[in-house]
């Protein structure tokens, strides 16, 4: 057994103190520390006052550390899981793009038979961001591969993809949304100009709702025509992904959104591209050149092209703007993806017989341990 000392616990509505964390693979509990015996572990993690979570949960990436999840290699796929961890990530969902149907198939290969193969974060399925969405609001994506939403295209990766981001007003009939309920594929709605009506007839077929990062390749919200945004205001059902690496959504909005939506309707992505992690220069997104300067990431043109967030980043970034709570913001990157990716049984926060997937961090965000199946994958410490 193995155990976790000093720390903060973070628990889903309170932090504790003097107690100690146990584990193997799995979590076997948390005990006063004068309950605890040094000798009845075989390693021992000295937290030094930090936040002891769950690990970090990421349901919207694209790549980091000069590899993207569209490569088409192996060797992509185990370095950005391999890479994730010292930004605290332990699980996450690679997210694909709009490009032609046999590269996608082949990335959903990829991404499928890496599942509980590789040494690193968790793959927990894929988020496939396109093609079913709308030219107008194609951001980065290519437009030239754009389709019509076809159920066809998932066939043979039901079990592997978890989400799907599409533009509901270019759904002809219900039936996709009706199969991707069945298969519990979780319906996102984003590159899309759908109106406020098209996003409650979503719901109407749909247990859950999900909307791919608000604000960011929408419509802005009118007080005659509350889009998308108005929908994710107005409905309770509806969980918005947000980008808080303050360029993305202003810092004000983030305080509006938490005011508005709480902790449950929040969840924190990164939406990193493959210059994450390696700074300022030329890189590349969906076959088109991206500009980094500044921690901005671009296109040619000047637009948004992804960013180069990371989670640990991002729970500063979104508790520095909001006042939001240490374990209210938390749950944005642990309980909340977890609940949506249909998880929660076993990962998601630190309960007995989950798993052992932890992050410990300092006052400052910095992350000092991950803790992978019981295994210590990243340490800032030694």
């Amino acid at each position: 057994m193995k155990a976790i000392i000093n720390g903060i616990i973070i628990l889903p509505h309170e932090l504790a103190t003097g107690q100690v964390l146990l584990y193997d693979e799995k979590i076997k509990g948390i005990i006063p520390r004068n309950e605890w015996h040094a000798g009845h572990c075989t390693d021992i993690i000295n937290a030094q006052g930090g936040f002891v979570s769950a690990g970090f949960i990421n349901e919207h990436l694209h790549g980091c550390g000069g590899y993207d999840v569209m490569d088409d290699t192996d060797e992509a796929l185990e370095t950005i899981s391999e890479l994730l961890p010292r930004t605290g990530v332990t699980a996450f969902v690679p997210t694909t793009m709009t490009y032609d149907r046999p590269r996608v198939e082949r990335i959903l290969t990829r991404i499928k038979h890496s599942q509980g193969k590789i040494q690193g974060a968790h793959i927990l399925g894929a988020h496939m961001e396109g093609p079913f969405i709308n030219a107008e609001y194609k951001g980065a994506q290519d437009g030239k591969n754009i389709a019509a939403p076809d159920f066809s295209w998932l066939e043979g990766y039901r079990e592997c993809i978890k989400i799907i981001t599409l533009a509901p007003e270019m759904c002809s009939n219900h039936q996709f949304l009706d199969k991707c309920e069945k298969n519990n594929i979780l319906i996102s709605i984003g590159h899309s100009a759908a109106s406020y009506e098209d996003v409650l007839s979503v719901m109407r077929h749909t247990a859950a709702c999900h909307i791919t990062h608000l604000f960011n390749a929408m419509p802005t919200m009118h007080h005659r025509a509350p889009g998308i945004i108005g929908a994710a205001f107005t409905e309770d059902k509806i969980r918005c992904e947000l980008i808080c690496d303050n360029l993305h959504v202003h810092p004000a909005m983030q305080k509006l959104v938490y005011k508005v939506k709480g902790r449950d309707g929040i969840i924190l992505i990164t939406d990193s591209m493959r210059a994450c992690l390696l700074g300022d220069g030329k890189s590349e997104l969906g076959g088109q050149d991206v500009f980094v300067e500044k921690g901005q990431a671009r296109l040619a043109d000047g637009a948004l092209a992804g960013s180069v967030l990371t989670m640990d980043k991002a729970v500063m970034n979104f508790l520095s703007n909001t006042g939001a709570s240490l374990p209210d913001t938390i749950a944005m990157v642990t309980i909340n993806p977890a609940k949506d990716l249909g998880v929660y049984d076993h990962m998601g926060s630190l309960e007995a017989g989950k798993n052992a997937d932890v992050t410990i961090f300092d006052e400052n965000g910095n992350i000092q341990y991950t803790v992978i199946s019981g295994n210590t994958l990243f340490s800032s410490m030694q």
